[in-house]
């Protein structure tokens, strides 16, 4: 839109553009720069395009059966509780380039198990810095409620400094990218594993 409103201008240099407006557009055409090259980073830093690729060889052990799969679907808590469910919905989040949610939310769930104090003022500027601040590189979905109530936490820090925050972005997942992953290839085709290994062997037969 920047760039077409400029264009415009340009053709017509004596029409009457307002700065504030043309401003405006810049800093947004700034801001979703910003994005887009965050993601084609994030991008071309995920090795190869096969989500199932990216799991790590020690999770074979724990790789669910289609019973295990199939209750991922009740709730996104038994899907994060799941060493492998836990990767898979992360796998499909970076296809999705909204990895930054579970990123965040498992940065919260880490900061809550620290004890030392010092150690943790020093973890809730740095997850605040990285996930909430404006424009920062992982940037998180917030309301401006929810990100000026959490700045303000950091002023006195406790283990729910971020719990608004956290709920917002789990409500999020939710709603949004669990659904999606529930129909995704990947998870159908953990959830059909089995029917195909019959399907072969009966063939074979």
């Amino acid at each position: 839109m920047f760039l077409l409103f400029l264009h415009l201008w340009l053709e017509n240099p004596h029409d009457q553009v307002p700065r504030e407006g043309l401003w405006i557009l810049a800093e947004r055409g700034a801001k979703d720069m910003k994005n887009r090259l965050a993601f084609l980073r994030r991008r071309n830093e995920s090795p190869g395009s096969n989500p199932a690729g990216k799991f790590d060889k020690s999770l074979k052990s724990v790789k669910p059966t289609p019973e295990e799969a199939l209750k991922w679907g009740e709730s996104l808590d038994k899907l994060l509780a799941h060493k492998y469910g836990l990767a898979a919905f992360r796998a499909f989040l970076r296809t999705e380039f909204s990895e930054e949610n579970l990123e965040f939310w498992l940065a919260c769930e880490d900061y809550k198990k620290i004890k030392s104090q010092s150690k943790m003022a020093s973890k809730a500027k740095k997850v605040f810095a990285e996930y909430i601040a404006i424009q920062s590189c992982k940037e998180v979905n917030l309301d401006s409620y929810t990100r000026e109530h959490t700045k303000a936490n950091l002023q006195n820090v406790t283990r729910s400094c971020f719990d608004l925050a956290q709920r917002r972005i789990y409500g999020l997942m939710e709603k949004d990218s669990y659904p999606r992953f529930l129909r995704s290839e990947l998870y159908m085709d953990l959830v059909n594993q089995k029917k195909a290994s019959t399907t072969s062997t009966s063939s074979s037969s």
